[in-house]
């Protein structure tokens, strides 16, 4: 059963460029962590919540497994898919799409961030990874803007797959700053990359990312 933690807020997913260096948006997270850590269970996306109450046969999958071992085979694999997917579908909004504000669907030929990491996840399970290795990440992006990116965790850390950035990152090397994602354990309970008890102090003369691109939920 899909737990119903919905957010007070819908993140407009405007999915722009990011690059280099994660840490300065994400102080919480330790700069010799290979795997982000993970700080308690936190809202779903609505986005995805409404997802799977169109496609609930998709959400019932198990995890499967919460890591794959990196090896050249799979780095290859990881790579491809990244590629062709990116190559494949042209980057439009839900707005411009279905004109609605938010929408996740495996995409076709157009699709918004959200749509990308999808279909990512989709192609990488069907080859054999686990569920629980293939996570929906909510960011945003270095403009604030409100971005959606799929994680693979592996033995060697985790690793990033945008629509943006053409090249398979580990998570530190992006800058991007990472909301929540996916629990390894439970594809429907979302976890925060956020550790809120903690102050916030962006380094690099860098402040934290607007909240413009988040609305409230009425």
């Amino acid at each position: 059963m899909i737990r119903l933690m919905l957010g007070t807020f819908v993140l407009m997913m405007s999915c722009v460029a990011a690059s280099a260096n994660a840490f300065h948006f994400n102080p919480t997270q330790p700069t010799n962590a290979r795997n982000m850590l993970t700080f308690g269970a936190t809202s779903m996306p609505v986005g995805y919540y409404n997802y799977c109450r169109n496609y609930a046969e998709r959400c019932a999958r198990a995890p499967e497994g919460p890591s794959v071992q990196l090896t050249k085979p799979r780095w290859r694999e990881i790579v491809t898919v990244n590629a062709e997917v990116n190559q494949a579908v042209a980057p439009l909004t839900d707005m411009e799409i279905f004109g609605v504000e938010e929408r996740w669907e495996y995409p076709t030929t157009v699709g918004d961030c959200e749509d990308y990491a999808l279909m990512k996840r989709k192609r990488l399970n069907e080859m054999g990874y686990p569920l629980g290795a293939l996570l929906l990440t909510v960011a945003r992006d270095a403009s604030g803007g409100g971005h959606a990116v799929l994680t693979v965790v592996t033995d060697l850390g985790d690793f990033i797959l945008d629509n943006v950035e053409q090249k398979v990152l580990p998570w530190q090397e992006t800058e991007i700053y990472y909301l929540k994602r996916q629990s390894q354990d439970d594809m429907n309970l979302w976890v925060s990359l956020v550790d809120e008890t903690a102050p916030l102090a962006f380094s690099g003369g860098k402040s934290a990312p607007s909240t413009a691109a988040a609305r409230e939920k009425r």
